[in-house]
């Protein structure tokens, strides 16, 4: 009676447990993304929202589901998405938003829900300092720092002593501002001039014609996308003479067509992906770099793979890392499941992505060195391979 009453009460208890191993195993992961697919950032979004589109709808045995929103550019706009994909949908983790207006003002979202955010926005800002808000986001494009130093490296290295400067009224200006002005000081180059202009602006010809009243060896334009032209087409055709630098934000196909002519020769810093074919064959991302190329222009065609896009299928690939670590501490959808997934993330060790070697810490959610960027040069209204790496 005893051995029949304890089978009896066993019995449901390892069907209940059976039940709970199955429902962990087919749990679907949800990853929310939010990017600007429209608005002046649209040049940076299409070819984000392509590379997420070859992101594979199975990762470490489970089902994923991408929930992807347009936020047109606007930061209010991403908040309203964010806290729809949160609240609503009960994504486990976001990816972007892929400006840095945006993504800062997604901070606060994600740190009260703890949900995950890999932003593919460039300020350092969006990861540092890190603090309780911060300790959610990390972010795939290299920190300003990176780029402003083998700017200002190549600039030196090419007798460039005075420097126009010229860049966006928001905090991607602002923080390319802050690490530019700081290098070129210590590189004793003389910024002779500083300006700033809006996103959606339809001239400049009052601020290019105070730096080009200071007569500089330089301007760099701190901008991104299509709205980066602007600046470069009013020098060019107020007759400018000098070398013209942008930052890495240009590496759009938009960018070369809208530019034209006008953007030839301009020498701009680089995530590697970008150039490549034309790495030294020593360079230590070259062959991940390479087949992720290979793979994007095999779906979009030749010559279309950009900065954004191998930023994006970094985010797959620290995700694909970060996912078998913290499927073990809980279930998709569940709060044990975000807190490991962010853990596991800041534990990335020796990860080569597109765009370099990834090391992250407890006080480092980027985890690039200097193997993640080159310079380049526009050529033949195409990008290419001229210096580092």
């Amino acid at each position: 009676m005893n051995k029949i009453a304890r089978s009896f009460f066993i019995l449901p208890a390892i069907s209940l447990a059976m039940l709970a191993v199955c429902a962990a195993a087919s749990a679907q992961i949800k990853i929310g993304v939010d990017i600007a697919v429209t608005g002046p950032a649209a040049a940076i979004g299409a070819p984000t929202k392509n590379a997420i589109l070859l992101w594979p709808k199975e990762i470490a045995g489970q089902k994923v589901e991408y929930i992807i929103l347009d936020d047109a550019s606007d930061p209010t706009n991403a908040v309203r998405n964010a806290r729809k994909l949160i609240s609503e949908e009960k994504v486990d983790l976001i990816v972007g938003p892929n400006t840095t207006p945006a993504a800062l003002a997604l901070l606060d979202v994600v740190a009260e829900s703890g949900t995950p955010m890999l932003a593919l926005a460039a300020s350092a800002s969006i990861v540092e300092p890190q603090d309780a808000k911060r300790a959610w986001a990390f972010k795939l494009p290299q920190n300003d720092t990176h780029m402003a130093t083998i700017l200002t490296q190549h600039m030196a290295d090419n007798g460039i002593r005075t420097v126009g400067f010229i860049g966006f009224a928001d905090a991607y200006g602002d923080s390319w501002w802050r690490e530019f002005s700081h290098l070129a000081e210590l590189r004793r180059i003389k910024v002779v001039a500083s300006e700033r202009y809006n996103r959606n602006d339809s001239s400049v010809t009052g601020q290019i014609l105070k730096i080009m009243a200071a007569q500089p060896d330089a301007v760099l334009i701190a901008a991104s996308a299509t709205p980066a032209v602007l600046p470069q087409k009013t020098l060019v055709e107020r007759g400018y003479k000098g070398r013209i630098y942008q930052t890495h934000g240009i590496a759009t196909a938009d960018f070369l067509k809208v530019g034209g002519k006008d953007v030839e020769g301009t020498f701009f810093p680089t995530g590697p992906a970008v150039v490549a074919r034309q790495l030294p064959l020593s360079n230590p991302v070259r062959k991940t770099a390479l087949d992720f190329t290979s793979r994007y222009e095999a779906a979009y065609g030749a010559g279309t793979m950009t900065q954004f896009a191998a930023d994006a299928w970094g985010a797959y690939m620290l995700l694909a890392n970060a996912l078998p670590q913290a499927l073990q501490a809980g279930q998709p959808g569940s709060k044990q499941f975000r807190v490991a997934l962010r853990s596991a993330l800041e534990n990335t060790h020796d990860l080569t992505i597109p765009q370099g070697v990834v090391n992250m810490s407890a006080k480092d959610h980027v985890g690039l060195d200097q193997r993640s960027r080159v310079m380049g040069r526009i050529v033949n209204n195409k990008f290419s391979y001229a210096y580092g790496g």
